[in-house]
């Protein structure tokens, strides 16, 4: 039949794709995030999955005044290629911004990337050859260990806490890999309002991660794109603004902007810069100049500071309401951390339950969330979940919960009903529950 000839001609030609590929691309696969967003996206789904930000505060009728006058004003250079490194202005307008969190930085140690998953990837290729090893938090951000995996780094997972990355498992690790003979290149940490974990590092806590660095040589990679979304007090200085020669610095406008414009930038130290504006050049040219002269304007022309505090409110409404509707709605035995800023709770299910397989059936229920499995390089977190708390309203964030809760509830009592059992290649599986000395005579 003609359409079967065609589609056998279809896999003959996406086989023969295959064995073309570069060794490192077999390892890129689509991440648990982006394959949920086919279906958190219908409107009946309450998705408490994706890390959207809310951008229905943002004053679109003074920004869309800005960039009007931009074009008419600047247009003409606006709309022109940027150089590598990004444009002077912006760089300029990025230190300012910075000094918020104590930094002192040189526009001149300033990259500007598409966003900071850009930097991220420009900084691993940088440094990173296959079967380095990359020291990341346990869990740790799906899009950091997607880059990672696709430049084939070995990812060491390490021991948080409450605030953070654990300092003396970050040292345990660091000899056991140093005794094994690894080949060490960076410490890849989010100190604020963690993804997913939820938790900020304190001050004495980033003093002692950059102490253990230090003695070990170790580079740390600061990913800080939710720091001045706090919900209470100041921010806490920024790693890099302690230790300015050992700390690569990722930051972004997607969270205290808006996400569209893809504006992120690298600060490194200078020898380090000259080669991230040349892998810069290479991967896209240079980064958006419309989108530079924009962010510009917008900082220079609004209160863009009290804007963040807008955003800092409407998202401390939101983190209250999914706090309120945990505490109501989910079963006994679980747990979550309480953020102090940012967009995402890190729960705890009961031992047994599983994260990823019972994912259909909260979608099934109409609610979404990320499985904890995502934020592993190890097949580790079945037992967690991701909530994201960022974009819905805080009725939906409730109702989001309380399907949840109805989820988990079930499961709770087929796990009571049937208990668990390890299999032969490490599986859990259901076994029908049996009383002790049930089979006895």
């Amino acid at each position: 039949m003609p359409g079967l000839e065609r589609l056998h001609r279809r896999d003959t030609r996406l086989d023969s794709y295959v064995d073309r590929y570069a060794a490192r691309a077999h390892g890129m696969t689509a991440s648990a995030i982006r394959a949920l967003f086919a279906v958190a996206n219908r409107p009946e789904v309450v998705s408490l999955a994706g890390g959207m930000p809310n951008i229905t505060d943002l004053p679109l009728d003074v920004i869309g005044s800005i960039i009007g006058d931009l074009v008419v004003e600047n247009g003409r250079q606006a709309m022109q290629y940027s150089s590598g490194q990004g444009e002077q202005p912006m760089r300029e307008a990025i230190c300012e911004v910075m000094k918020l969190e104590g930094i002192s930085a040189h526009p001149d140690d300033v990259t500007v990337t598409v966003g900071s998953q850009q930097g991220l990837d420009l900084v691993t290729r940088l440094f990173c050859d296959p079967g380095d090893v990359v020291i990341c938090e346990a869990p740790s951000y799906v899009g950091a260990l997607g880059v990672f995996r696709a430049f084939q780094c070995e990812v060491v997972h390490v021991a948080m806490d409450d605030y953070g990355l654990r300092p003396d498992a970050l040292a345990e690790a660091l000899v056991a890999l140093h005794a094994a003979g690894k080949r060490l290149k960076f410490l890849y940490t989010i100190p604020n309002f963690h993804n997913p974990a939820g938790v900020s590092q304190t001050l004495e806590r980033r003093t002692a991660i950059l102490e253990v660095a230090t003695r070990a040589d170790l580079m740390v990679v600061e990913d800080n794109p939710y720091g001045l979304l706090g919900f209470d007090g100041e921010p806490v200085p920024a790693m890099r603004s302690l230790d300015d020669e050992r700390v690569v610095y990722l930051g972004s406008f997607s969270k205290t902007f808006a996400p569209g414009f893809r504006v992120g930038w690298v600060l490194a130290p200078h020898a380090v810069r000259e080669k991230l504006v040349l892998a810069q050049e290479s991967a896209t040219l240079c980064p958006p100049a419309f989108s530079q002269y924009a962010i510009t304007a917008y900082l220079a022309n609004y209160d863009w500071r009290g804007q963040i505090k807008v955003f800092r409110e409407m998202y401390r409404e939101r983190r209250d309401a999914m706090l309120a509707g945990l505490a109501e709605d989910m079963p006994a035995g679980m747990s979550w951390t309480v953020p102090g800023g940012g967009f995402f709770v890190w729960v705890t299910l009961p031992a047994g339950l599983d994260s990823q397989a019972m994912l259909p059936r909260a979608v099934t229920a109409r609610v979404a969330y990320v499985p904890g499995t995502a934020f592993y390089a190890d097949g580790f977190g079945s037992r967690h979940m991701r909530l994201s708390y960022c974009f819905p309203t805080p009725e939906r964030i409730r109702e989001g919960t309380r399907r949840l809760g109805e989820v988990l509830q079930y499961e709770a009592g087929v796990l009571e009903t049937f208990g668990t059992a390890i299999t032969d290649d490490g599986r859990a599986e259901l076994r029908p529950y049996e009383a002790p000395g049930a089979n006895q005579a």
